[in-house]
């Protein structure tokens, strides 16, 4: 008997990726994820530039790989003619289209939303960028960190009297394109409701400015009394609710709650401290912040290990976190058994760990093997299933040079 049951939820959606580096390849690895036929788009002769990065083995790139995995490669020359037309044919049959060029490239390739709208009036198209399509800053370059700067993340983080700084991992990139593509699903939904594609335009800027929980509200409604600006280890407005050095590493403690505070004092055996004046609520707590900071520091140093007072807090259920390098976090049996962490397999670089797919399914349960393309490894297969292309055709496209194809 024949199984027809679909490979995960998005099983049998075309999409056509035009995508490269991180923010973009993210929303499609996602929906690759999540069973989507994605066909990713490669600008001949070199492709996408993070094939280049980080670590290389025999040119094969792990950055390029993590970011693309599961999809098909097709590698065209666009400002060729019959790259071009190539493109359009695809559009016809595609039900998604994700690009993140910056703003007006796409136009000037002809493949603009009105344009593509004419080829497809049912396609989903998703434009991803640093700043938006619109607005004062939608022509300057952008990437991650110039987002979270603009946006007020940046200065949120350091010393009070120090300079700011960023985190250096792509929180921006990847929540932008995780953002598209539930924006992607969204659209996809409507459509079956209604049968009309749209546009989406996300950006980087936009995403970024929702991680503000209590800043925006605060200084609006304290007509700017209130300005919430670095605070270094500890929280602006809640206490406790920061990083404490411990015995042999650092702790964050997050305890603000009066519930979660007395739970602290008792797995500090120090329960009069819940009714002390300097600490008994959180303003009290805020006030006196630098004291309560000592009074929970000397207590993690008296111990004899973290180990013994992270379980007196878990005793008392206190929310807290060992600061975990990223060496002992993929390493970590709760990521483990999750897949959080994931190990995969590559055909020229062998098994790696990446980030694990954060979505889960109850009716799929089990996680997709994908593999990511060599530089147009499936121009062949692109154009001769989808489009048709006879043999002699495709061969004279690459003796023009209008596909290429590259070993890694």
């Amino acid at each position: 008997m024949t199984d027809n049951r679909p490979r995960h939820v998005l099983d049998g959606y075309k999409v056509l990726d035009f995508t490269q580096i991180v923010a973009g390849p993210t929303c499609t690895l996602m929906l690759a994820e999540m069973g989507a036929d994605v066909i990713k788009v490669e600008m001949a002769p070199t492709g996408d530039p993070s094939r280049g990065a980080q670590v290389l083995i025999n040119g094969r790139s792990g950055y390029f790989v993590q970011h693309n995995r599961g999809k098909k490669g097709l590698c065209v020359d666009l400002k060729t003619p019959e790259g071009l037309a190539i493109i359009k044919e695809l559009i016809r049959q595609t039900d998604v289209l994700v690009e993140n060029f910056a703003p007006g490239v796409i136009g000037r390739l002809g493949l603009d939303y009105d344009s593509v709208k004419m080829l497809n009036p049912k396609v989903v198209m998703c434009s991803i960028s640093a700043f938006g399509q619109t607005g004062p800053l939608a022509n300057e370059p952008g990437f991650d960190y110039l987002g979270a700067a603009y946006a007020g993340i940046v200065s949120m983080g350091g010393e009070p009297e120090g300079a700011p700084y960023v985190i250096m991992t792509a929180i921006g990139d990847v929540s932008t394109g995780a953002h598209a593509m539930g924006a992607i699903c969204a659209a996809l939904l409507y459509r079956e409701r209604t049968g009309r594609g749209q546009y989406l335009d996300l950006s980087l800027l936009d995403t970024y400015f929702h991680y503000h929980e209590a800043g925006v509200e605060t200084l609006s409604l304290s007509k700017g009394a209130i300005k919430p600006t670095r605070s270094g280890l500890h929280s602006w407005y809640a206490v406790p609710a920061g990083i404490f050095k411990a015995k042999d590493r650092y702790i964050i403690i997050i305890a603000p709650l009066e519930h979660q505070f007395a739970g602290l004092c008792r797995a500090m055996n120090r329960p009069e401290l819940a009714d002390d004046p300097r600490f008994k609520t959180n303003a009290d707590r805020l006030i006196n912040l630098t004291q309560l900071v000592a009074t929970v520091e000397g207590w993690l140093d008296s111990m004899p290990s973290d180990d013994v007072s992270m379980a007196a807090m878990k005793e008392y259920r206190v929310p807290h976190a060992p600061v975990l390098s990223l060496e002992e976090a993929v390493k970590h049996p709760h990521l483990r058994e999750r897949g959080t962490v994931r190990t995969v397999h590559d055909r020229i670089l062998g098994d790696f760990d990446v980030p694990g797919f954060a979505l889960r399914f109850s009716e799929f349960p089990q996680r997709l093997e994908l593999d990511a393309p060599l530089l147009g490894e499936h121009n062949e297969e692109v154009l001769t299933n989808y489009l048709g292309y006879a043999p002699a055709r495709v061969n004279a496209l690459y003796e023009k040079g209008v596909i290429r194809k590259g070993l890694a």
